[in-house]
């Protein structure tokens, strides 16, 4: 299935139903009276969270979605049937714009969830709601009120606890395939990784997810490349897996690249806490390691760890620290859903 993370389209709840003007003719009701019923209500829009879907090329090739309208009233005081309501079923984690892409209007975090884009019309009343001591027999009818509609930008960001950044070629997806029973594609050229992928990891009875996007290069922001278009899918994470190619001669100015491109993205990506790894360690001798090491800590001021995704080596005392940065930022969570109840 092709992977697809943006979409646009339109909405448009169903009008309400007429109202009814009509008079009783009854057998032995000298005089009958007003029995004109209500309009039905229209159909609305509802997104729901479906956590069996991952993409959005549902709505590649269609745009287009229309609540049904509701049915007009009937004589004997028969309210019309209320319209069909339609269901646009999107992927956990996908947000809901507006048409200018920057108002948020709803943010899909849990599964199942239901929010209404375009509420239906209300239906029109029948004349037997105008019934009064001094008009016995009103002909006024309400028309139903119209739909809402609109342009709504569908925006997928996956939920993943941390994201995998690096340069092409920096082993993301050799590292993702080694920690996780995630199976991407690896290869020994540049942007094997087209889309992003996900890799769950358990350990200690808990677990998390890591998310591998496209490599970045110089000028990613500025559409070099794949661009920066898949950055947004590690907005959430907790921390950053930040992985160098080792057997890179200037593994500095690699790490200084990714980081400019970051930065340049903005979204708080670049604050983000990052765990720097020189990856393909197991291609250096100890002299080469012990040097490119001291270079990618003179550059970053950070510690870093030497891995390899191949012979899977020093990985498991990077996914602790990932499970401690994911550990604290759910703790937060909870703390702050505990106080907004109280």
């Amino acid at each position: 299935m092709r992977f697809l993370d943006s979409a646009k389209v339109f909405v448009k709840s169903g009008d309400g139903g007429n109202g009814s003007s009509a008079f009783r003719r009854e057998k032995f009701i000298e005089f009958g009276g007003p029995s004109g019923g209500d309009g039905g209500r229209g159909g609305d829009v509802v997104a729901i969270a479906d956590p069996d879907l991952n993409t959005l090329i549902d709505y590649r090739y269609r745009q287009h979605f229309k609540a049904g309208r509701g049915e007009g009233g009937a004589g004997q005081e028969r309210t019309g049937a209320s319209g069909k309501d339609v269901e646009l079923r999107l992927p956990v984690g996908t947000q809901i714009l507006a048409e200018d892409g920057l108002t948020l209007i709803a943010d899909l975090k849990e599964p199942g969830e239901r929010i209404v884009l375009a509420k239906g019309g209300d239906g029109g009343f029948g004349n037997v709601r105008f019934k009064t001591s001094t008009n016995r027999a009103p002909r006024r009818a309400d028309p139903g009120w119209p739909g809402e509609e609109r342009w709504l930008w569908l925006k997928l960001k996956l939920l993943a606890d941390a994201g995998l950044v690096g340069l092409p070629n920096a082993g993301k997806s050799t590292f993702l395939a080694a920690v996780s029973r995630a199976r991407p594609k690896i290869a020994d050229y540049p942007f094997t990784t087209l889309e992003p992928k996900l890799g769950t990891i358990v350990m200690d009875d808990r677990s998390f997810v890591i998310a591998d996007i496209p490599g970045l290069i110089e000028g990613a922001s500025e559409g070099v490349g794949l661009g920066d278009r898949f950055l947004g899918h590690i907005e959430r994470c907790a921390t950053l897996i930040h992985l160098v190619d080792g057997t890179a001669e200037h593994p500095d100015e690699a790490w200084r690249t990714v980081r400019a491109e970051l930065e340049a993205y903005g979204h708080g990506l670049a604050e983000k806490p990052e765990i720097l790894c020189l990856n393909k360690i197991d291609a250096l001798t100890p002299e080469v390691i012990e040097e490119r090491k001291r270079l990618l800590e003179a550059a970053s001021g950070q510690p870093v760890r030497c891995i390899s995704g191949v012979a899977k080596e020093g990985l498991e005392a990077v996914l602790r620290e990932v499970l401690d940065h994911v550990g604290a930022r759910r703790a937060a969570e909870a703390e702050a859903g505990a106080a907004d109840q109280s």
